[in-house]
């Protein structure tokens, strides 16, 4: 197959899930393309892409995507039309609510040229971020109710996705199937500690839906419960990262917190003894997937898809925004440190179920399913008319 995924952000969880995708499917005889946005991330986001190409025989094609609606999207659309229509894919796959609007209006258009091409769609979150309680979310909500017509299959990473989307949106009125995200073998490797290690460790996007202020409240507030100081690394990137090192700085705590650039998880997770999780939002994020496939200790918001990979009554989970439970959850794991680690997944079934050789294959059987269907319903169409 001749398989394009589109995104608007080529960072965080979305463009780790594409990544594994494009790897495992290329690896398994498929053609894979990306088409992103141009205007995000930086270096690190240059290495990563570095490390795909060899993976992508339809290419890498970037364009200005913003991340809300506007007269720009326009020109995008059009833009991304004669891309796509250049390259020839089978199956479109779009990821993110920019991504999966352009996907189903650009494959419907193909369709309407006789083009056989199947739309898939992933939220990732997404519009289900928005609040019923706005205008603005039950706008989003209503395009996505209208997408619905033009979608090949809905693709879920989590249930608890899929509950958010019927809550918010409805019942699907495409088909859908839920697949789990999945690591590569090499990453079920423990990684230890190294000599010197911080207490606790938060990585991902320096934003408040991700919880790092949070993260720090709780760290002043842990040194008390815990009577001793307390060491932590912050890694990410992200445009309030300055406040939050002045939050850090005006706390006193500057020489005891470290915040660092992006940099691979894995080379993360040796900074740190534990991984804290302080979301307010998620939906099925990988670094609760990578942190306990490399034997890391958990403490984590009680949010999204995570219960669906650690539990549903995993010890080490607190209320999300709540940055006094937060910690004392961090304050029991300084004073009890066999706590969490028995806590954790047993990690034979974890890693049966969490691989990406599992997500891939999975996710190829669906585009065959969807190729079939429209291939089936063509030719219906086609005696139909005949007759």
């Amino acid at each position: 197959m001749r398989i394009l995924h589109c995104f608007r952000s080529p960072v965080g969880g979305i463009f780790r899930h594409v990544r594994d995708l494009a790897e495992q499917h290329a690896k398994a005889g498929h053609q894979v393309g990306i088409l992103c946005d141009s205007t995000t991330g930086g270096a690190y986001e240059d290495a990563l892409f570095e490390s795909i190409m060899p993976h992508l025989a339809l290419g890498l094609t970037r364009l200005p995507m913003r991340r809300s609606l506007g007269p720009s999207d326009i020109t995008t659309a059009i833009r991304t039309f004669r891309e796509i229509k250049s390259l020839q894919p089978d199956v479109l796959h779009g990821h993110g609510a920019k991504g999966g609007a352009f996907v189903r209006l650009v494959g419907s258009q193909l369709r309407v040229s006789r083009y056989c091409v199947a739309r898939l769609y992933s939220p990732h979150g997404g519009s289900l971020h928005y609040s019923e309680r706005t205008l603005r979310g039950h706008a989003y909500f209503a395009i996505e109710r209208m997408l619905e017509r033009w979608t090949d299959s809905l693709v879920f990473v989590s249930d608890y996705e899929r509950q958010t989307y019927i809550r918010k949106i409805g019942e699907p009125r495409a088909p859908w199937r839920l697949i789990h995200n999945g690591l590569r073998d090499s990453e079920f490797a423990p990684v230890q500690a190294a000599a010197g290690a911080a207490d606790f460790l938060y990585i991902g996007m320096m934003r408040n839906l991700k919880g790092p202020d949070v993260f720090i409240e709780a760290l002043r507030r842990a040194e008390q419960l815990a009577g001793r100081p307390i060491r932590a690394v912050m890694v990410g990137d992200g445009e309030d990262k300055p406040r939050y090192q002045a939050r850090i700085e005006a706390l006193g705590m500057g020489a005891r917190v470290a915040l660092h650039d992006a940099m691979p998880a894995r080379e993360a997770f040796a900074m740190a003894r534990t991984v804290v999780i302080p979301s307010r939002a998620e939906s099925m994020p990988y670094i609760v997937l990578e942190a306990v496939a490399a034997g890391k200790p958990v403490i984590s918001s009680r949010v999204g898809g995570i219960p669906e990979i650690v539990g549903p009554d995993f010890a080490g989970f607190v209320s999300a925004g709540d940055a006094e439970a937060l910690a004392g959850a961090m304050a029991q794991d300084i004073l009890q440190p066999e706590w969490l680690a028995a806590a954790m997944p047993d990690m034979e079934r974890f890693r049966g179920h969490f691989s990406a050789a599992t997500m891939a294959e999975r996710m190829a059987a669906l585009y065959q399913d969807c190729l079939s269907r429209k291939a089936r319903d063509t030719s219906a169409r086609t005696v139909s008319s005949l007759s």
